[in-house]
């Protein structure tokens, strides 16, 4: 099997994962990009053969693939990076490249006790149901520090209390928003149910705001450490990226192998 160049966007758990397995199983030359030096770091650790840690224009992505060889675009983008999709399924159109999305399969809730959950399509619509329905306890923000500010144009950063990624970029989002940095909670990967336990009361939360992000985002520990506690939990739903052609959506690692292995076919 001839040697494949790959372009990855990254920046998840999905896609270290990935890195580690093409590593494994093929001859490779990995381009990972990411927004943080954090995910870079990773990928790197995992095996990318190149990093860049800064986000992408289209623009500058296009020229990245013009001048290098690469077979093939896979992005492992979080489930909510829904531009940085839409822009690699445009630029996968306009050069006619081979394009692979990585989706991480929605949270199978079958044997999960959701009356606690309070479904909404967007941010803003979580700080305003906040607003009007729970004005009383802390909120725990497990949805990332770029979505705090759509949150505190409702609630008062008093009740405020996000867990993020402890760098600069996050920590500078923090101070703009006026947060606590004593209400800062830091996060070093998926919390278990246990230590969602420990922060619902020891900041004495009444809901919790996440993302549907899939078992690997410790959905299931979220709701389970709610349900345990009787808080309410508001999870923002996936948003839906019209240009994406579900035939090259794949959703595990042996999808992933099938879709490579037909392309170099080709």
């Amino acid at each position: 099997m001839r040697k494949i160049n790959i372009f990855l966007l990254g920046g998840t758990k999905d896609s270290t994962n990935i890195i580690s397995h093409i590593k494994d199983n093929y001859d490779s030359y990995i381009l990972t990009t990411t927004t943080t030096e954090y995910g870079a770091k990773l990928a790197s650790e995992r095996g990318s053969d190149e990093t860049i840690a800064r986000p992408l224009p289209k623009d500058e992505i296009i020229s990245i693939l013009n001048a290098n060889e690469f077979d093939i675009i896979i992005d492992a983008t979080h489930p909510f990076a829904s531009h940085i999709t839409q822009t690699s399924v445009s630029v996968a159109n306009e050069l006619k490249m081979p394009y692979i999305r990585f989706e991480r399969p929605t949270t199978n809730l079958k044997n999960i006790d959701t009356s606690r959950i309070h479904y909404v399509n967007s941010f803003d619509d979580a700080g305003k149901l906040i607003e009007s329905e729970f004005d009383k306890g802390n909120i725990l923000h497990f949805a990332g520090a770029n979505t705090m500010e759509d949150i505190l144009k409702y609630v008062s950063s008093e009740r405020f209390y996000p867990r993020i990624l402890k760098v600069e970029s996050s920590l500078e989002k923090c101070r703009q928003l006026n947060v606590d940095p004593d209400h800062i909670i830091e996060m070093t990967g998926a919390a278990t149910k246990e230590e969602n336990l420990d922060l619902i009361e020891k900041y004495d939360a009444s809901v919790m705001i996440t993302k549907e992000s899939g078992e690997i985002g410790g959905v299931i520990e979220k709701i389970e450490a709610a349900n345990e506690k009787d808080i309410a939990v508001i999870m923002i739903q996936r948003p839906k990226i019209e240009m994406l052609n579900k035939n090259d959506v794949v959703n595990d690692l042996n999808e992933l192998d099938s879709k490579i292995k037909s392309f170099l076919k080709k």
